[in-house]
């Protein structure tokens, strides 16, 4: 995976909320799908918010601020979604979910402070969020794709800690499953735009779910071989995978 080349820097514009209280660790410890338990204080990891058949609710980042405090950033228009959800399952939990304002900029999403380096705008970071290969909710991630299409199995999963919900799910799709397509980061010749259907031999393939000139993101049947050159249906365009 790419990153940011320094001393690039980029706003991002998240949701937040505070889940803070004696409880609060071990609350989402049982709610989201990463070890939040084993963080140190000033320690993050990224985590998911999962159905109980492992359908994604919300991609989230957690921070720990302290031993009963975290901050949770999501997708800005998933902030009310995460905390309703969150509140819907607390029971008698003790722990604060309150909504909370940060200002944050990326690569490694600085809170607080305005890292050193020269802003750029919000079609640069796009270009690098594709070119990483980052998944995002509404383009790459819904409630109707499994988190090992985009990958999030690697980094928003952990498969030792206690339950959750989803987590059979997850676990049975890693160890005795497979799924029939990846998310993958195309080199584009023409035009692609979100939507466009990829083709081998006039067969579909696969559909892009993000673009700009001369890279995109798209969801492609893992029996595609590698060096295959796809064709943009209806459009003057071809796609490789990298």
């Amino acid at each position: 995976m790419q990153s940011v080349t320094s001393p690039t820097v980029a706003r991002l514009r998240r949701g937040y909320l505070r889940v803070a209280g004696p409880d609060a660790a071990d609350y989402l410890q049982r709610m989201v799908s990463n070890d939040v338990e084993a963080l140190p204080v000033g320690a993050a990891c990224d985590a998911l918010l999962l159905t109980a058949k492992a359908r994604v609710i919300a991609p989230l980042r957690i921070v720990r601020r302290s031993e009963q405090d975290f901050l949770v950033l999501t997708e800005p228009e998933l902030g009310e979604v995460v905390r309703a959800q969150l509140l819907r399952m607390r029971f008698a939990a003790k722990a604060e979910i309150e909504d909370e304002s940060w200002l944050v900029l990326g690569g490694e999403e600085v809170l607080d402070a305005r890292p050193a380096g020269e802003e750029v705008g919000d079609e640069e970071l796009e270009r690098w969020r594709i070119e990483s290969g980052i998944p995002r909710w509404g383009s790459e991630i819904d409630e109707r794709i499994l988190p090992a299409e985009a990958g999030l199995d690697e980094t928003h999963v952990s498969f030792s800690k206690g339950c959750y919900p989803g987590q059979e799910p997850i676990a049975r799709q890693r160890y005795r499953g497979k799924v029939n397509r990846k998310l993958r980061v195309l080199d584009i010749e023409g035009e692609a735009e979100p939507g466009d259907e990829l083709q081998l031999d006039g067969k579909s393939v696969g559909r892009i779910t993000s673009a700009v000139k001369g890279v995109a993101l798209a969801y492609v049947r893992v029996e595609v071989p590698e060096d295959a050159t796809l064709d943009v249906a209806a459009k003057p365009g071809s796609a490789r995978l990298r």
